[in-house]
């Protein structure tokens, strides 16, 4: 693996960004197979697992950014599997949620575990320092760059 200093184009990062992206992806997909759900099932286990209160179908299509439609085939599949279940809303007897069964939150530990694991994988060449500057990094590239960096102002030059 060829490591460049400083003089890399934004186009060269966004390909280095892209090809550790497509390597984390393939290592959750794998892991995935052993629990027996696709990418889109285990999305919608994490949003229903992270949901303060079992979330209604429209609530989740939103949430994973899909259409109601496919929100319902992926609940019949995730049904069959015995890892969620429809309820009805206590408030609206018209409105169905979704919760995770005992089987659900089961399967997903042992994806939050095989995430874990794969990020692990993809991490072990870096030191504890090394992933704590990427932290800092990948945290002010996800906040759009308004984040401020340790010991630079909001322009990203240094503090005086």
């Amino acid at each position: 693996m060829t490591h460049r200093p400083s003089g890399e184009s934004a186009g060269d990062l966004a390909d280095q960004l892209l090809r550790l992206t497509k390597r984390l992806n393939h290592a959750h997909r794998q892991s995935f197979a052993p629990v027996g759900v696709t990418p889109a099932q285990a999305r919608l286990l994490r949003v229903t697992g992270h949901s303060p209160e079992p979330p209604r179908m429209a609530d989740l299509a939103e949430r994973l950014g899909v259409v109601p439609r496919q929100v319902t085939s992926l609940v019949d599949a995730l049904e069959e599997r015995s890892l969620v279940r429809r309820v009805p809303d206590t408030a609206n007897r018209r409105v169905t949620r979704i919760e995770l069964t005992e089987g659900g939150r089961k399967a997903l530990q042992e994806l939050r575990q095989a995430r874990r694991s794969a990020a692990e994988d993809l991490l072990a060449p870096l030191t504890h320092d090394q992933r704590g500057e990427l932290s800092t990094l990948l945290a002010l590239l996800d906040s759009g760059g308004h984040g401020e960096r340790q010991g630079c102002g909001t322009d990203g030059k240094p503090r005086t």
